[in-house]
């Protein structure tokens, strides 16, 4: 067990880190899509977050969140298999509904691999129910399930 990881925000130094972490562990199989130069383009957009875990200096984790006024959209979100099951997604999360709460986003959604169980029970241990599945979602060849989580704005 490490301790409490380092969580904030993403760097344009970070994205190969990111991105490698994305191909290895979330895009199995389909091809590569966030690649480098795609999150370097979400760490720099001002409607855009993307935050770290940290173990020292290196990258175990990551989130890239967009939004509008009122919804958010989790785009990516990911660990690395030797820190799974360490509360580092915990801390992650944590971080991220803290700014979605206090920013009075009322909603968060996030789509992923409906063969993807870890992350399905852990989005729904933090509060997200299912809304969907879409057949042939990735890539035309794996089904995604639509999640959300309704929030409300934090207190004073």
């Amino acid at each position: 067990m490490i301790a409490a990881p380092e969580i904030g925000l993403a760097s344009v130094v970070d994205a190969q880190a990111i991105a490698l972490l994305a191909r290895d562990e979330i895009e199995h199989g389909l091809g590569w899509s966030w690649t480098p130069a795609r999150v370097q383009r979400c760490i720099r957009d001002a409607h855009s977050n993307a935050i770290v875990a940290r173990d020292g200096g290196r990258v175990i984790g990551f989130a890239l969140m967009r939004y509008d006024a009122d919804h958010a959209h989790l785009l990516l979100f990911g660990v690395a298999p030797a820190w799974r099951r360490q509360r580092v997604a915990s801390a992650l999360w944590a971080w991220l509904e803290a700014t979605l709460r206090t920013a009075g986003i009322r909603s968060v959604q996030v789509e992923l691999r409906a063969s993807n169980h870890a992350a399905r029970a852990f989005y729904e241990r933090v509060g997200f129910e299912q809304v969907n599945a879409t057949q042939r979602y990735y890539r035309g060849v794996e089904t995604a399930l639509h999640m959300v989580k309704e929030l409300t704005a934090a207190t004073p």
